[in-house]
């Protein structure tokens, strides 16, 4: 991978990135999450029902010597993968999980962000770990700017952390997240499912 030139592609990709709802209301909440499989890797996605959660469908994807992993290029390395699982969707989600940064970001465009922008869809990046930016009272700044959050979901585990992607505002990443939480899980449950059901494919491909 050429990094400079990724850099410069990422920086012109994000002036495009619009942190405003484009839905309504969300009847589906779907997620993507990535999976090591050897040397392959897999990508599930899963649609659920909100907000009961009721599983409508999945699809998963088995990518063949993908791109190795670079700290700030994820999109790169899972996109595609990601993508050919969502584009056997019957349905698109209203709103898709991605795990992974959204705008948290050095150059604003974590895969949530740079998927949401590839698909034309809303997105959420939800990631285990603060890599970019400055965390105070909870919100994560960048520049001054309020772009995401760090939210308790579980007692005595880690937080996690979360931003908009694409089409989606910062006031509405704070106000789902938290109705996406079924305990005792620690992700928004949508995310966990896609987790759940990508560790049986690979189990069974093991």
């Amino acid at each position: 991978m050429d990094l400079f030139e990724l850099k410069l592609e990422q920086a012109k990709l994000s002036y495009r990135i619009r942190l405003e709802d484009t839905f309504s209301e969300i009847k589906t909440i779907g997620a993507a999450e990535c999976q090591v499989l050897g040397t392959k890797l897999l990508a599930t996605v899963v649609v659920c029902e909100f907000p009961s959660f009721k599983v409508k469908e999945h699809k998963t994807y088995l990518l063949d010597n993908p791109l190795p992993h670079r700290s700030g290029f994820v999109a790169y390395r899972e996109m595609p993968a990601i993508v050919e699982a969502f584009n056997h969707l019957e349905e698109e989600p209203d709103v898709l999980l991605v795990k992974g940064e959204g705008v948290v970001h050095p150059r604003r465009l974590g895969i949530a962000a740079h998927l949401g922008l590839a698909l034309n869809i809303p997105t959420i990046g939800v990631q285990d770990t603060l890599t970019f930016g400055n965390l105070q009272d909870g919100k994560i700044l960048i520049d001054n700017e309020v772009l995401g959050f760090e939210i308790k979901t579980k007692k005595f585990s880690n937080p996690l952390f979360v931003s908009p992607g694409h089409h989606v505002s910062v006031q509405t990443v704070s106000h789902i997240i938290p109705q996406l939480i079924v305990p005792p899980h620690k992700l928004p449950e949508p995310l966990h499912l896609a987790h759940k059901l990508g560790r049986k494919a690979t189990r069974k491909s093991e």
